[in-house]
């Protein structure tokens, strides 16, 4: 792995399997196969660095994959489909748990409160703006993406709380189609 760039993933899989808290750095290095030391030298802010910028390349991927088309695309349903592809193919169908959530409900929310806020009030903000402009008012785009997104985001812990990956799929394919006939 090269440099801070390669590791985030590989971060990013332990914080998602262990949460902040449980993400030790004997599991982060056992993970990476770097000894503390290397860990340090590439995150000199440690573990909460090392999540600060794991959830900064997690913003990214949705900035440029989500909320951009969402808000820039023409037309706005094939960005909001587009969505529903790309929110599959990320959180592996149901099989990967959704890291922002798991900050936002653990103990270091507080730590990383602007960086979790910022992720779904964009989300539902960019939704929202692509629903408005395919025809529908104001109130009902923005009550419509908070749905969206809170709906997605129940379907990642439900799907995960059950073992049933397919209970993810099948909840898309149900936001997809209340999505399409308002």
């Amino acid at each position: 792995m090269a440099g801070r760039a390669g590791l985030l993933p590989v971060l990013a899989e332990v914080f998602r399997e262990h949460g902040y808290e449980g993400a030790s750095l004997a599991l982060i290095s056992q993970a990476t196969g770097l000894g503390k030391g290397s860990l340090y030298n590439l995150f000199p802010g440690g573990k909460a660095e090392m999540a600060a910028c794991v959830l900064a390349e997690i913003d990214a991927w949705f900035e440029a994959n989500l909320y951009a088309p969402l808000r820039e695309a023409d037309p706005p349903a094939e960005a909001v489909s587009a969505m529903f592809d790309a929110v599959q193919a990320y959180f592996r169908s149901g099989r990967r748990v959704c890291l922002v959530g798991v900050v936002a409900l653990g103990s270091e929310r507080e730590r990383f409160a602007e960086a979790v806020q910022s992720y779904f009030a964009r989300w539902v903000a960019a939704l929202a703006d692509a629903l408005k402009r395919s025809g529908r008012d104001d109130a009902a785009s923005v009550a419509l993406a908070e749905e969206v997104v809170a709906q997605i985001q129940g379907a990642i812990v439900l799907a995960r709380a059950l073992g049933e990956p397919a209970l993810f799929s099948r909840a898309m394919t149900a936001l997809r189609a209340r999505v399409a006939a308002i």
